[in-house]
């Protein structure tokens, strides 16, 4: 019943954009391309060991490899949405995840295993970059905010619905079947994409942009990157820590962050059109901080939950303030650009934050890996701060802007 009432205030949410139902559409397109890639992650790592005979090292470079596409392909997946549309790019991302998972069929070794990671990154960033532009496009000026973070929750419950539901399948028939799976979920999010209107008029050859790191998204970006350091700590430590204090039921901590996430989004996703787009950044920074200060100094499950979901509160907002920083200071020619630059820094954060947190603790030891990611949220909230003074709020009541064609 509770998700099920989830499920339906996402989708009324989504369907208050200009165009009735577009922007639900490309938000399940999206889920059905996440739910794919989520679905191998649990099944993997177990192939590389199992049927490949391949070594830990090697599971950590087939499962890390599809990061390095992805902050690659993510640029120029906005560039080609500004230039063609939203939606060639949207079709073109979840196809390349579907030939990225039917390759899995294809008996190889590891450097078989890390090309077909490498495909899988550069659709994961070009359906993400190009799918969270179109429902920009279709938001409301007042409502951008709330849109992107809701369709946030497309790509979390795909992970983690997804990493659930391709355990169910290979623990009933196959490595082969959770392959299949994952080529047939993104083709069906292609299918439903392909139906939907895209609004976006391709920018004429005669005023088109040079390709180039659009300003705007860099500090933002760079906020970005120093939240999900914290992100990379708390996923990758948080059990190891509490353990290591004698602290019972540690995984529940990261499941409280997450659902911390998730409702956040749902019950005060209006925050940044409401509040502006950097004070609800410094603020959610602070809520980060925080909680990773709570989780560096929990000795007791009590403060270790609610450390988490101070994180959680604060980490949710993070993404939606700061992209909607970026689009409320670009250009509509180049917004897919100036997103396909800022989200390459989420990929930069968490590929940094796991071995940087590691190399603390192994120096240092978890407590100070997560006091470290509590002065990297600190870092980020400095710079929200400046970006508080150059980015206003539309204003509830705003009208939408026009759209092209």
């Amino acid at each position: 019943m509770e998700a099920g009432a989830r499920s339906g205030r996402i989708a009324t949410a989504l369907r208050d954009g200009p165009i009735p139902g577009a922007a639900f559409g490309v938000w399940f397109a999206t889920l059905l391309g996440f739910l794919a890639i989520g679905a191998v992650l649990p099944v993997l790592p177990r192939y590389v060991k199992g049927p490949i005979g391949g070594s830990d090292l090697a599971v950590g470079v087939v499962i890390g490899a599809f990061a390095i596409s992805a902050v690659v392909g993510r640029p120029i997946a906005g560039r080609l949405a500004d230039l063609h549309g939203r939606k060639p790019v949207v079709l073109a991302g979840l196809l390349l995840m579907s030939v990225s998972s039917a390759l899995l069929l294809v008996p190889g070794g590891v450097p078989w295993l890390v090309f077909c990671r490498l495909v899988v990154g550069v659709g994961d960033g070009w359906l993400f970059t190009a799918a969270v532009t179109w429902v920009i496009d279709l938001a409301p000026a007042d409502r951008r905010g709330q849109t992107i973070g809701l369709f946030g929750i497309a790509v979390w419950g795909g992970l983690s619905g997804g990493s659930v539901l391709g355990q169910a399948v290979f623990d009933a028939a196959s490595y082969e079947a959770v392959w299949l799976m994952a080529a047939g979920l993104p083709l069906a999010g292609a299918a439903m994409a392909a139906t939907l209107r895209d609004p976006h008029v391709p920018v004429p050859a005669a005023s088109r942009p040079k390709f180039a790191l659009p300003r705007e998204a860099v500090a933002p970006g760079a906020a970005l990157a120093l939240a999900n350091i914290g992100f990379g700590t708390m996923s990758g430590f948080v059990v190891l820590h509490l353990d290591a204090r004698g602290i019972t039921h540690a995984a529940t901590a990261f499941t409280a962050f997450a659902l911390a996430v998730v409702v956040s989004r749902l019950f005060a996703g209006r925050a940044p059109d409401r509040f502006g787009a950097g004070p609800t950044a410094a603020a959610a920074f602070a809520g980060e901080a925080v909680g990773m200060a709570m989780l560096a100094a929990a000795q007791s499950f009590a403060v270790a939950l609610a450390g988490a979901l101070v994180m959680g509160v604060g980490f949710a907002m993070l993404f939606p303030a700061l992209a909607l920083a970026v689009v409320s200071r670009v250009d509509e020619r180049e917004r897919g650009m100036a997103l396909g630059a800022f989200t390459a820094f989420f990929d930069i954060g968490v590929g940094l934050g796991g071995p940087l947190a590691g190399a603390v603790a192994a120096v240092s030891g978890y407590p100070e890996a997560f006091w470290m990611g509590a002065a990297c949220a600190a870092a980020g909230g400095v710079i929200a701060v400046r970006i508080a003074r150059g980015v206003e709020p539309p204003g509830p009541g705003a009208a939408p802007e026009p759209t092209p064609g």
